[in-house]
């Protein structure tokens, strides 16, 4: 079974100036002559870890990461203004030209899953290969899966823990409770509902509880950004048409792509995995049967390295 690269450090780094005072922070890793791959970060609000350089062999790519706007090492931390999808999409463009990038491999999970297809779909020529992980379509029915009924019933314990900072009578939309409280101007509030929200997701992403992700999640300044951007996005369906990727994904026919998925993965249920493959046959899909929604259980690293390795031989093959 593969694991990750042995840890590495960026070569250079960026300071990107983008629209509505936002400024983006880049890095680059691995080979500066090596194929061009950028690591999508979740979340949305999720920012870029070490780890993450680390799904790729640093002798053939150039690994390029970037915290999206509002979080990691980006400013203004969790702002939300001028932050949304549209933005994001265009700020890729902005890191592409910036590097003198033409063509690059997009790998991304989750909200990085959405993402980058929204990107590969708006820009099919831009992008020579995708590398999707616990894919999230970002539909209503998606959402209200994990923040109102349905992970609720799996998770019935930390289900509690959840809603605990939302009064009662508010529980029949949380998504828009919490929103209420994330952007309110009582502090105590908005840091309690953010470590509940962030804590939320870190129980649901594994299949063996994981303290430490836990604790990564609700680290206060991480809890912050991820709750505040997330709810922002949420409440407004990840700006995006209803079934947006579904309809538009007949634009990815030319892009080879792996989909890869936890059996057991209770943040992106896995008929979202199966429903992008139905509209994008041309894609390989790979379901880990031992797995829940985190990059770093040990059979969804093995898969993500392998597929990173397989699209780097084949790549160099062509070039």
């Amino acid at each position: 079974m593969r694991s990750l690269y042995p840890d590495i450090k960026p070569y250079a780094t960026h300071r990107l100036p983008v629209d509505g005072g936002h400024v983006l922070y880049v890095e680059e890793c691995g080979s500066p002559d090596g194929i061009p791959v950028l690591f999508v970060h979740g979340g949305p609000g999720g920012g870029c870890t070490p780890k993450h350089r680390c799904f790729f062999d640093p002798m053939q790519y150039r690994i390029i990461l970037f915290d999206q706007r509002g979080c990691g090492r980006s400013t203004p931390h969790a702002e939300l203004g001028d932050n949304n999808t549209e933005a994001l999409i265009q700020d890729m463009e902005r890191i592409r030209t910036l590097l003198g990038v033409d063509r690059w491999v997009l790998f991304g999970g989750s909200w990085g899953s959405t993402l980058s297809l929204v990107y590969a779909e708006r820009f099919p020529g831009r992008v020579r290969a995708l590398i999707l992980r616990g894919i999230f379509l970002c539909r209503r029915a998606d959402l209200l899966w994990f923040y109102q009924e349905g992970a609720s019933r799996i998770f019935a314990d930390h289900w509690q823990q959840f809603i605990a900072p939302v009064p009662v009578a508010e529980r029949g939309d949380l998504l828009r409770a919490y929103y209420r409280l994330l952007t309110g101007s009582n502090e105590l509030a908005r840091m309690a509902a953010a470590k509940a929200w962030s804590g939320w997701e870190a129980l649901c992403s594994t299949l063996r509880p994981d303290s430490h992700l836990h604790d990564q999640f609700t680290e206060p300044r991480q809890a912050l950004a991820m709750a505040r951007i997330e709810a922002h996005y949420f409440v407004n369906d990840g700006f995006l048409r209803p079934s947006q990727i579904l309809e538009d994904a007949h634009r990815l026919a030319d892009i080879p792509g792996v989909i890869i998925h936890g059996r057991y993965d209770m943040v992106c249920p896995f008929d979202q995995a199966f429903a992008l493959q139905e509209a994008w046959p041309q894609a390989e899909l790979q379901l880990i049967r031992d797995a829940g929604h985190s990059a770093l259980e040990p059979g969804i690293t093995d898969a993500l390295v392998r597929a990173t390795d397989r699209f780097a031989r084949i790549i160099q093959a062509e070039s």
